[in-house]
């Protein structure tokens, strides 16, 4: 699969290659989706997925490389709620919907905790089975998160939202620190759409739907 290594062009020196531009597409719209409350983010979301195992297999990423099929379970899971609510999770404007809720303090220290036990364990793992990994630990921090971030929207929680906006921050980071231009300034549009959906989805929750 000689194309994904094809140049497009370049950014300030930088090459950006068409799996970078790939991915980037198929992230931005399938978050834009979820944000304006859609469920077909979902069918973009199986897209992204395919695109981001490429994208990780060609920047030695390992971490987020094997867990896509996690990922994969959780996008699957969440298609399966948003259009699936039980009794009392309906939204109040489509019955056939799930409606946004919120997690409870117990519930959202237990992800804190859950994310930075698993980071630590999978980053541990990842520095000794693939010592090419350049930063085994944030990518594993990240990795994680983006995981939790995904399972809270596919239980469409409204703390999705916050978990997004810390694994975009990181991301700029993780990226830059591997010399990575275009990327960036992928992340940061993702971070303007996480802001953007932090408030959207809190009008939701006031509205029951």
């Amino acid at each position: 699969m000689t194309w994904i290594n094809e140049t497009l062009f370049s950014l300030w020196g930088q090459p950006v290659l068409a799996i970078d531009l790939l991915s980037s597409v198929l992230g931005l719209t399938c978050v834009f989706l979820a944000g304006r409350n859609s469920k077909y983010n979902f069918w973009v979301g199986y897209l992204y997925t395919a695109a981001l195992f490429l994208l990780f297999w060609n920047k030695n990423l390992y971490a987020s490389l094997l867990l896509q099929p996690v990922s994969l379970a959780i996008n699957i899971l969440g298609h399966w709620r948003w259009t699936h609510p039980r009794e009392n999770e309906e939204s109040a404007s489509d019955a056939t919907a799930l409606k946004v809720s919120m997690l409870n303090w117990p519930e959202r220290l237990l992800a804190i905790a859950s994310v930075l036990v698993i980071a630590g364990l999978w980053g541990w793992t990842l520095d000794k089975l693939f010592p090419a990994d350049p930063h085994p630990y944030l990518d594993s921090c990240v990795t994680v998160l983006i995981l939790m971030a995904q399972l809270l929207s596919a239980l469409k929680k409204w703390d999705c939202w916050v978990a997004w906006l810390l694994v975009n921050i990181a991301q700029i980071i993780l990226h830059i620190s591997v010399g990575h231009v275009f990327m960036p300034i992928v992340c940061a549009l993702y971070l303007a759409n996480g802001l953007w959906s932090l408030a959207t989805w809190m009008k939701l929750y006031k509205k029951n739907e």
